[in-house]
């Protein structure tokens, strides 16, 4: 199952039960309206000074935060990368 975009759960579980407004939320965490909208609406993943935003306004960590947006992008980069095709590096043995 594909790991959720962290915008979706940012808007699921934070600012719909907390009944924040876009503009509420973004002057709160310092960063423009478009720039929370476009994250909300999964066109813009989570920076890592993002992350520390939201850690500090919603009393979680940056990891978390990091580590959702982590899954996602490895998620969704795996069907366009031809591994099979790389091959593994190898020291040669030092006598």
């Amino acid at each position: 199952m594909p790991p959720s975009h962290p915008g979706k759960i940012l808007k699921d579980m934070y600012m719909e039960p907390l009944n924040l407004t876009i503009g509420e939320a973004s002057a709160n965490l310092g960063v423009t309206r478009k720039t929370l909208s476009m994250l909300l609406n999964e066109r813009q993943g989570i920076s890592a000074e993002m992350a520390l935003r939201l850690s500090k306004a919603l009393g979680t960590t940056p990891e978390l935060w990091m580590n959702m947006q982590s899954d996602f992008d490895l998620w969704n980069a795996a069907p366009r990368v031809a591994l099979a095709k790389i091959k593994c590096f190898r020291r040669e043995k030092v006598e």
